[in-house]
């Protein structure tokens, strides 16, 4: 009501001062230059469109939740055919674990964003209706001013000037006073505007947080899902072969594999390494620096470096690392400054890392869900270059850290202490 009657008010005045100017022009080519809207509105407007914009893309971002969480049951469907072969099965099941953690780490990316998105959003609408309530009582008292005096005043502050030039001093000066008016109508209706819009996108960003919550725990339920088929799989599999020499030729020929891919990677390097020499390029050298601990989250050390009693086997083994139990998804750190020679993925292994720290040292990082980095690559310590997981031989979310020096597994913790 009483927006209306400000309104009227100004549009009154306005009638006015047209009437008055129709006057002055049959004198004077032209009348007073009209004023510029205000900085202010114009800069409140842009912010509405860009808050508008942010809440598109908000509901946008909610559409892309509706689907693509792994459907379990289809995968391990999908799985049956490839049981048979446990190496086929891993590889296979290991891209869909991968695929799951990579949804689990947006997904909690995107939380962590939208829950400061809304801290500043709060902030902003709090602004915003402090300036609405001031830009309010600012409304109110000029209505009361406006009340108070009427109409009249303007007609007799103009018509009862000494001279014609008075008069037009004294419609410029009312002329003023109604395009201020206008203006601080216009700042606080577009101040509303943008309260609106502001509570508009609080709105869309909290139901935003909400679904990726419960997106994210649904994710991980299928993960875990994932992850104790493939426990159950590998357990079976090595439990159906009933000769226990039959099963120590395959584990012995699996390690084989895998440290024959190890000692090639190491033998390119020597190879790099002698041309660097020919070339009169310097080669990298180990300074003797203490290593930095690669998994941050860890729990636990659950399988330690040295002879161990195989936990499916039966049998004592040497285990050629340290296993860091963490959480998946969570960071694996460079040990020291070097050169990736590996980032790829290897049936018992998983997706896993090499680095050379110069001096024939190189340290492994294995059954990764993601790798950050790729061949090639310089890295420093403590530089995040994957994310822990339970892909290759593994049945449950760890780090396997392992060091080589000279040829040779070493024990990792004369480098970690």
């Amino acid at each position: 009501m009483q927006l209306r009657i400000y309104d009227r008010t100004i549009r009154k005045r306005a009638a006015l001062l047209l009437a008055v100017a129709v006057v002055a022009a049959a004198c004077f080519a032209g009348a007073c230059p009209f004023v510029s809207q205000a900085d202010e509105v114009s800069d409140l407007k842009q912010s509405i469109a860009q808050k508008q914009k942010e809440i598109e893309e908000t509901q946008s971002q909610r559409k892309q939740l509706e689907g693509g969480l792994t459907d379990v049951k289809q995968i391990i469907s999908s799985l049956e055919t490839s049981k048979s072969n446990l190496a086929a099965y891993v590889k296979q099941l290991d891209t869909e674990l991968t695929a799951a953690q990579t949804r689990i780490t947006e997904l909690t990316d995107m939380i962590s964003e939208k829950e400061s998105e809304i801290v500043q959003t709060k902030a902003e609408l709090e602004e915003a209706l402090e300036r609405e309530a001031s830009q309010y009582d600012a409304m109110k008292l000029r209505i009361q001013n406006m009340y108070e005096r009427g109409t009249d005043f303007y007609f007799e502050a103009i018509f009862s000037a000494a001279s014609f030039g008075d008069m037009l001093n004294r419609a410029d000066y009312v002329e003023k006073i109604t395009e201020s008016d206008r203006k601080i109508l216009d700042n606080f209706r577009t101040t509303r505007e943008y309260v609106e819009v502001c509570k508009a996108q609080l709105e869309e960003e909290q139901e935003l947080l909400e679904e990726a919550k419960v997106k994210v725990e649904q994710e991980q339920e299928s993960l875990e899902t994932l992850i104790s088929e493939k426990r159950t799989e590998i357990n079976a599999f090595q439990a159906d072969i009933n000769d226990k020499e039959a099963v120590l030729r395959e584990y012995e020929a699996e390690i084989a594999a895998r440290n024959a891919e190890i000692k090639a990677l190491e033998d390119a390097v020597k190879a790099e390494q002698a041309a660097l020499e020919a070339a009169s390029n310097p080669k990298r050298k180990y300074d003797g620096g203490m290593f930095a601990w690669p998994a941050p989250s860890y729990t636990r050390i659950s399988d330690d470096y040295g002879d161990r009693m195989h936990p499916t086997l039966g049998i004592k083994r040497f285990h050629n690392g340290v296993d860091m139990a963490a959480p998946g998804g969570s960071p694996i750190l460079a040990a020291y400054n070097g050169t990736v020679v590996a980032a790829a993925y290897n049936a018992s292994m998983g997706n896993y890392i090499m680095i050379d720290h110069g001096d024939n040292l190189f340290t492994i990082y294995m059954h990764a869900s993601a790798l950050y980095v790729s061949k090639g690559a310089e890295v420093v310590k403590g530089q995040k270059i994957a994310a822990v997981g339970t892909t290759g031989r593994s049945t449950g979310n760890h780090l396997h850290f392992s060091v080589r020096l000279n040829g040779n597994y070493v024990n990792p913790w004369g480098y970690l202490k």
